[in-house]
């Protein structure tokens, strides 16, 4: 079989799996590791030798590591500091101990065992986070425990992967000296990395950024995250390190959501190899001929993990409800349980039945994860018989709420945030649907009624209400998007009205005829002339609309400036000094600003403006200075991207 034919293979089966399982709502990971496990020796053998194929999927690994140095935030990491290192910590280092010990108790050797201690370990990341964020259940206070976990459980990865090549020294005192060489290496990597390119990097971006071409950013991206691998491999660790290093070292530049974006199609396309090559060294004949194994496995390993992970939440002084929750959520095996098998079984640390019972018990346990995550809820609740707390309740209620009458918002960018600010104002319900990822995690932190997707899609509308809704906004101004959404919200329903927002006139006579009861093209006001028509077609009599209108102009149209950044938003030099944007900033636990009132912050001084804060799912618009903040509050500000991130660590470290 040629290389070209075993490429198709690859690319064939991993479309068909991802396709399948996203259907199914299954992650995309397993889709992956199924793909490997069909075409690989021990499957279909459509693509026996992965040595080509290593090379590349290491890059993934790569690409991740420096996206998850760019989430790293040290701040929050501090602010949570309780959380992280009390439970966290904990948790990371104390199951380790306890799978070693069993696996040495079972006849595995210490380097062997304490692989598989690291690898289970671990949690998924990747899973819990995004299953937490579609269903909000991340800013509670058994999503923010999770949160903690997995922020040490990222940070713990560096040193496994650096400690795990080093397993391979068959002398004691050899591999002793080799440690401590490499503690010295990493030392003076870091420093150099952190140091030097904390001065280098972000003025070597605003040279390119100031170029305007997106080809040369890209370029850029991609040759400052593998220098830094190459750096730390030439140093002998891990180049998984250095691109943490040059991911943290841009987590706080003004290019931080422009450089995920610019790197995820790499990531995505590279990680989806590597873990095609994991999928397959998958021998599924393992599962066949030894169910009851991997089924005690899976069971044993995840059990005393829910149990350790309750013990610690509800020692650092959890509810019993909480701790049990968040341990539902983690009891998984994660994606870079994955990457330490791999990077074991290259070092022949562990045999190859071992990695083949990890991979499948892994497999497994993620594949349940999903459903998990969303009744970790209800069993920690239905265990401790303790009811939820009166904030959640209204959580609760506000989610099974079966909305009427109500306005769906289609884009939720500049004009469709406009349009929910004024709905707000008269208390009409209303829900956004967009497709940018970073806007609907922002907006729906700040406690917005948003879902994620593209509003052509049937399932997307049915899930907003179609049928009970009373209008239908159409706020992203693309015009054959608009017609195309225009004709499949005319198919679910003949009833509902259709207001379209449109920069010409160009597709005016054709969005008519597809069913749009009004078209507003934009002119000099145009974000003000859809909000009149908003208004009016939901019932608001026209002088107090007139007064609002009036007001806003007052104003200076305050309401038409900051709003919640997306992935597509310009951060080019140019514009980072005259957009403002709108952030949500939740207090933990241990945040500097609680117990402070408002005007004691001098918030006004540091140029950033507090519009809103949220508390018991209450929004308070413009909140009195004399206001004590709270743990759990959820403050908007507003202002200049550099000036909300100042102002966000000052609320979190005083500082």
């Amino acid at each position: 079989m040629t290389s070209h034919i075993e490429i198709l293979a690859i690319l064939t089966s991993a479309v068909f799996c991802v396709w399948l399982f996203r259907r199914l709502k299954l992650p995309a990971i397993l889709a992956y590791l199924v793909a490997g496990t069909l075409i690989g020796e021990h499957g279909l053998a459509w693509a026996s030798d992965q040595a080509d194929y290593d090379t590349f999927a290491e890059l993934g690994i790569v690409f991740l590591l420096f996206t998850l140095g760019l989430e790293f935030s040290l701040p929050k990491l501090l602010a949570m500091r309780h959380l992280v290192f009390s439970v966290g910590a904990l948790q990371v280092g104390i199951t380790l101990l306890l799978f070693l010990i069993i696996a040495m108790l079972l006849g595995e050797n210490f380097t062997s065992a304490l692989v598989i201690g690291g690898v289970l370990a671990l949690s998924s990341t990747a899973i819990v986070i995004r299953q937490l964020s579609d269903s909000g259940d991340i800013k509670r206070k058994s999503g923010q425990i999770s949160v903690a976990i997995l922020l040490f459980q990222d940070v713990a990865v560096v040193p496994l992967l650096i400690i795990i090549p080093l397993l391979s020294q068959q002398s004691g005192s050899a591999m002793l000296i080799e440690l401590l060489l490499a503690l010295v290496k990493g030392v003076f990597v870091v420093t150099l990395l952190l140091f030097g390119g904390k001065w280098f990097l972000p003025r070597l971006f605003n040279v390119i950024a100031s170029v305007r071409t997106d080809e040369l950013f890209v370029l850029t991206t991609l040759l400052v995250t593998l220098i830094a691998s190459a750096l730390t491999q030439w140093f002998g660790l891990s180049m998984a390190l250095g691109a943490f290093l040059a991911g943290m070292m841009l987590g706080e530049s003004q290019y931080k959501h422009q450089l995920e974006a610019d790197i995820r199609p790499y990531r995505d396309i590279l990680l989806g190899l590597f873990f095609i090559t994991v999928g397959m060294k998958l021998n599924i004949s393992i599962f066949i001929s030894q169910p009851m194994t991997i089924l005690s496995v899976l069971i044993g390993f995840m059990l005393l993990k829910i149990v350790l992970i309750a013990a610690l939440a509800k020692r650092a002084g959890e509810s019993k409800k909480d701790a049990l929750a968040s341990a539902f959520m983690l009891a998984q095996m994660g994606e870079f349980g994955f990457v330490l098998i791999a990077l074991a079984s290259q070092f022949s640390l562990i045999s190859a039945e071992i990695s083949s019972v990890l991979l499948v018990v892994g497999v497994l346990s993620m594949a349940i994860t999903p459903f998990m995550v969303d009744h970790a809820r209800r069993w920690a609740i239905a265990i401790s018989h303790e009811k939820p707390c009166e904030i959640e309740e209204k959580a609760s209620k506000l989610q099974s709420k079966k909305l009427e009458n109500h306005v769906i918002i289609c884009g939720f960018g500049r004009v469709g945030q406009t349009v929910s600010r004024f709905l707000k104002q008269e208390s009409i319900d209303f829900v956004a649907i967009d497709i940018d990822p970073l806007r609907v995690k922002e907006s729906r932190e700040a406690g917005e009624n948003i879902l994620f997707g593209t509003s052509r899609q049937t399932e997307i509308l049915t899930a907003a209400g179609l049928a009970k809704a009373k209008l239908v906004v159409i706020a992203f101004g693309d015009d054959k998007q608009s017609l195309e959404v225009i004709q499949k919200v005319r198919s679910l329903s003949e009833d509902v009205q259709i207001l379209v927002r449109t920069r010409t006139d160009d597709y005016l006579e054709l969005m008519q005829k597809a069913g749009a009861n009004e078209v507003v093209p934009e002119i000099l006001e145009g974000s003000l002339m859809l909000v009149s028509q908003v208004l009016s077609l939901t019932g608001v009599p026209f002088p107090r609309i007139f007064r609002r209108v009036q007001k806003e102009r007052k104003a200076h149209y305050n309401h038409l400036h900051g709003f919640y950044q997306g992935e597509k938003t310009d951060l080019g030099p140019n514009a980072i000094d005259r957009i403002e944007f709108s952030h949500a900033v939740l207090l933990t636990e241990n945040a500097y600003a609680i117990g402070h009132s408002i005007a004691s912050l001098n918030l006004k001084e540091r140029r950033v403006e507090l519009t809103a804060l949220q508390r018991d799912e209450t929004e308070l618009e413009n909140p009195a200075d004399d206001l004590i903040l709270q743990a759990q509050d959820t403050l908007i500000l507003r202002g200049k991207p550099r000036r909300v991130e100042r102002a966000e660590r000052f609320l979190q470290l005083g500082s």
